[in-house]
């Protein structure tokens, strides 16, 4: 009875934790991996003029990476005017005037999204017609040896965590007096070198992933750049609190009474230490950050006491300890591992909703088929678990008498099914590292979307300016945004005084609507268009450049 009230109570739990962390926090749409939502000159656009900016906007804040945004203008030569820089969503490229201004342009980048993922890509213009021949995209592709090393240091670090967590639990809490520790010491410090060694190698690689170089081939600039980003502070962090908890830990692994004060230090410092993996990850681009960072510390508290507490007990107890030993050890943590599961799953549930979204992305996108795997392999074990838990029962039950042969053979079975346990869930750490270097199911609905939604960009000529604008998206409702530039005719930023944006509908009765735009710059402004009805909407846009200068372009635009 005693044991289903804590079975009851841990399921209560588990439920509470899931329903608050799915509430916490505001929810905010986010992706991931950046998407582009907008560029301006629009892909494939043919202008009447060179411009002198070229500006891409993503799903998400992003970070440039260093010299990796370029422009070529149809001579192939590089046409960049200064330092290309990113503020919020927005990366801006200023370019000169090109010595052949006529042909296909090609605009190039490489940016860091939010969760410390690289995205790179390019897209082509033309001024006046498009070129025969385009200069040819840079590969920016991440090299075979750096896609694969990426997940291996992700492995070493998980695989650290569980020779730390679990085998240290046992040692300060379950462990029989006789049996040495001096193995189960080992595993530990084990596990602080693989954290160490992942994390430092998860720091050099890094650089490589984001720049696009071969493993070998990282600068000083480049891990510098590393070090100052987030994912490089997580990673510092974590090194730091590393080396903490080594200095705090020989107590507790000798079982010697450690005192309140170093245990409640070990646990602050672990739970802080286990929070810099879903910072240096997915939740970091997460829609709900506080609820995802916190389902990641509980999956990998729970999977690094459950799996580790199997690693050291195939090893030494069900090994070298007394049958009467292990019928007090072995019901103990068998009610402990009944807890870490609840915990793991909740935790992984809690993950799984919010970087899935959509239900058919589940099916629909390698990140869900992952994760299917994952739950796979995750029954496997739990059936192998529940065995190993009837084992432990009956194990229990036989021990005060002399082991009869029936006896030996069980436990035979049980260091097997433990010890299978132990290599299907290598087998999940494997990909769990590859899932977090997948682009979650909920970013590809937003690509969907983002590729669904029509843009709207367009080049308007008068006597006294060029006016280039663009409309993202272009759908029915008020949420239409609207991005003006103007230029003189020979292409230079032209300052305007005031903006007006005029919208009506003559075919359905709807009447002229002016809307002001908001000027960010001198030569760009902003604003937001409704579209209440479909159909083939007239836009006026009336700019005034000085006290006496005004005109008005127009144009219709198409919304379905």
């Amino acid at each position: 009875m005693a044991r289903l009230t804590v079975l009851g109570r841990g399921v209560l739990a588990v439920l509470l934790f899931g329903a608050v962390a799915v509430l916490l926090g505001p929810a905010r749409p986010a992706a991931a991996h950046a998407a582009v939502v907008g560029t301006v000159p629009q892909q494939q656009a043919v202008l009447g003029f060179s411009p002198t900016e070229v500006t891409i906007t993503f799903s998400e804040p992003v970070t440039l990476v260093p010299g990796r945004a370029q422009v070529l203008a149809p001579d192939g030569k590089r046409i960049n005017n200064g330092d290309a820089g990113v503020r919020d969503a927005t990366l801006r490229i200023p370019i000169r005037v090109a010595d052949r201004p006529l042909g296909t342009y090609l605009v190039s980048y490489r940016v860091i999204s939010a969760d410390s993922h690289p995205v790179a890509g390019s897209y082509t213009f033309a001024v006046g017609a498009a070129s025969a021949t385009p200069p040819e995209p840079a590969d920016e592709t991440v090299r075979p040896d750096v896609r694969l090393a990426v997940p291996v240091t992700r492995y070493l670090g998980y695989a650290g965590l569980v020779l730390l967590i679990g085998p240290t639990l046992l040692l300060g809490l379950l462990w029989p007096r006789r049996l040495p520790r001096r193995g189960a010491v080992r595993l530990v410090r084990a596990g602080l070198l693989l954290v160490t060694a992942g994390t430092l190698a998860g720091f050099w690689a890094q650089a490589p992933y984001t720049s696009g170089a071969g493993l070998l081939e990282v600068s000083g600039a480049e891990l510098r750049q590393v070090l100052a980003s987030d994912f490089g502070l997580a990673l510092a962090a974590r090194l730091g609190i590393v080396a903490l908890v080594a200095v705090l830990l020989p107590p507790v692994l000798a079982g010697r009474t450690a005192g309140r004060v170093r245990v409640g230090l070990l646990v602050a410092l672990g739970l802080t230490g286990l929070a810099t993996w879903p910072l240096a990850g997915h939740a970091a681009a997460s829609p709900t950050p506080l609820a995802s960072g916190i389902a990641g510390v509980v999956h990998l508290a729970a999977m690094s006491v459950w799996l580790g507490g199997l690693v050291t007990l195939v090893c030494f107890p069900l090994r070298a300890a007394h049958p009467r030993v292990l019928a007090v050890v072995l019901p103990v943590w068998s009610r402990w591992a009944s807890i870490a599961v609840l915990w793991l799953v909740a935790g992984g549930l809690v993950q799984a909703v919010i970087e899935i979204g959509a239900p058919d992305a589940l099916l629909g996108t390698g990140y869900g088929r992952l994760v299917l795997a994952k739950v796979a392999l995750l029954a496997l074990l739990l059936g192998a678990a529940g065995y190993a838990r009837r084992l432990v029962r009956r194990h229990a039950t036989a021990a005060p008498a002399p082991a009869p042969a029936s006896a030996v053979t069980e436990r035979r079975w049980l260091r097997r099914t433990v010890g299978l346990e132990v290599l299907v869930g290598l087998v999940v750490l494997g990909v769990s590292s590859v899932l977090v270097q997948t682009t979650p199911g909920r970013n590809a609905g937003i690509e969907a979307e983002i590729a669904a939604s029509d843009t709207f960009a367009q080049t308007l000529s008068s006597p006294l300016y060029t006016l280039q604008f663009d409309i993202y998206p272009v759908q029915l409702g008020p949420n239409n945004t609207v991005h003006a530039y103007v230029y003189t005719p020979d292409g230079k930023p032209l300052p305007a005084v005031e903006w007006t944006l005029t919208a009506a509908l003559p075919a359905q009765g709807v009447e002229p609507t002016d809307t002001p735009m908001l000027g960010i710059e001198p030569h760009h402004a902003v604003g937001a268009v409704s579209f209440p009805i479909p159909g083939d909407w007239e836009l006026r846009f009336t700019v005034r450049t000085s006290e006496i200068d005004q005109a008005t372009v127009r144009t219709v635009v198409r919304v379905r």
